[in-house]
């Protein structure tokens, strides 16, 4: 049960949106360590261990597929106990499965440590959109997860110039330590400055009867399928660049791994830009206007793709450079899409927050499982999955933002308050 101590702490912390921004920032900005900061070292990883470009790319694969399936328990958790103690639980499975992983001895091991990973991911990342719900109302929560995401966006950054200097002078090893260390210093900053942000805990988020009723009310409210349709869309094409684009800029193409930490940095650079373009937006346009307005961007980002594909054949240099910058335009969409998103994919369902999180972080991962074999399968020496699959996306993205989200996009404090959740809660 939730105690006064807790409520005024909670109270407390919304009043302080730098620490909110900094603590949100780093819990997501785990999901960009997770995978930006050791690509560079895949190529190394992959020769060291004896295994093929399959198997490898399951170390993000297995990563990503138990970040999503965890999520489910870990939502209905944080929603039953609260979001401290889940946060803690995970930030140190995380920090201890990232250190055996740096010392795994074949890729089978290596496989499921990244896989062990995923769950502390998980619990990172669902409690942070939580919190979000928590604290604010989905308007201002969208304008805090914006400056969240630009946290983010920093460490998306620097991951893969930092990880190229780590496997380059010390080996892939040394990347994926970094992935524990960050984890620690972001479970002391948890420990010394955060209070609990559930002021409410529902005694029933665990048991499988109103587990499974919530789901359902959740996936017939048109707000909630459209905005996690819109975060499935936008994060495939980003998960796609990040599961090929090192074997095709370093292999097919030839680019260096330090010219290919730029290209990653550049990309991070645009939706740095995109996440403060959304907080400009907002004020004045709302969520569904903002989206509205960055889709041009991920549409150019898809065909400037489609331009880098008949490039690539005669032209590598040439091609190597259409693909980065229309990553980086699709990224500056991105910057708009994901932080009204996440925001507003809990807002419906205030009490559920965690669960909403949860199911929406579920189905974006499951697409993003799904990709990983789509590429793992058809990666063929070419840069036609890659280009092609980002500008599929980028159309799905664009169907999404400029017909569903316009229609039931826009959060109702009134729609909110009706779906509140029918079963009994603590007092």
């Amino acid at each position: 049960m939730t105690n006064a101590s807790e409520t005024t702490g909670a109270a407390q912390l919304a009043k302080r949106p730098g620490l909110v921004v900094a603590t949100l920032g780093l819990l997501l900005g785990l999901q960009p360590v997770s995978t930006d900061l050791y690509l560079p070292a895949l190529p190394a990883m992959a020769g060291e261990l004896g295994s093929p470009m399959g198997p490898t790319q399951l170390t993000l694969s297995a990563l990503i597929l138990a970040f999503g399936s965890s999520q489910l328990l870990v939502g209905p958790l944080a929603d039953r106990h609260g979001r401290r103690p889940v946060l803690v639980a995970g930030l140190l499975l995380y920090a201890l499965a990232a250190a055996a992983a740096a010392a795994a001895q074949d890729i089978v091991a290596l496989v499921g440590w990244r896989a062990a990973q995923g769950v502390g991911l998980a619990c990172a990342v669902v409690c942070a959109r939580a919190m979000l719900r928590d604290l604010y109302e989905p308007g201002e929560g969208a304008r805090v997860m914006a400056r969240s995401l630009s946290v983010l966006g920093l460490l998306a950054l620097s991951s893969p110039v930092l990880g190229s200097v780590l496997a380059s002078h010390w080996g892939w090893r040394a990347a994926l330590a970094a992935n524990g260390v960050f984890a620690a210093l972001t479970l002391a900053l948890l420990l010394a400055r955060v209070p609990e942000t559930l002021r409410q805990p529902n005694l029933q988020a665990l048991q499988l009867g109103p587990m499974f009723a919530t789901w359902r009310r959740m996936t017939r409210h048109p707000a909630f399928v459209a905005w996690t349709l819109l975060v499935t869309c936008t994060y495939g094409g980003l998960y796609t660049f990040l599961a090929s684009s090192s074997f095709v800029f370093i292999e097919v193409l030839g680019t260096s791994r330090l010219g290919y930490g730029l290209v990653l940095a550049g990309a991070s650079t645009s939706y740095i830009a995109g996440t403060l373009w959304c907080r400009r937006l907002l004020p004045s346009h709302g969520l569904a206007g903002a989206v509205r307005r960055a889709t041009g961007f991920t549409v150019a980002g898809g065909v400037g793709m489609l331009g880098a594909w008949a490039l690539a054949g005669t032209q590598p240099a040439a091609a190597a450079l259409v693909i980065a910058l229309a990553q980086c335009l699709y990224l500056f969409g991105h910057g708009v899409h994901q932080p009204c998103a996440q925001a507003a994919v809990p807002g419906p369902f205030p009490a559920q927050a965690g669960a909403a999180s949860a199911l929406s972080g579920f189905v974006m991962s499951c697409a993003a499982f799904g990709i990983g074999g789509w590429l793992g399968w058809t990666l063929d020496g070419t840069v036609r999955t890659l280009v092609g699959t980002v500008a599929v996306l980028a159309a799905a993205t664009a169907t999404v933002a400029l017909t569903l989200v316009q229609r039931h996009g826009e959060p109702v404090r009134e729609a909110a308050q009706a779906a509140a959740p029918t079963t009994p809660v603590a007092p």
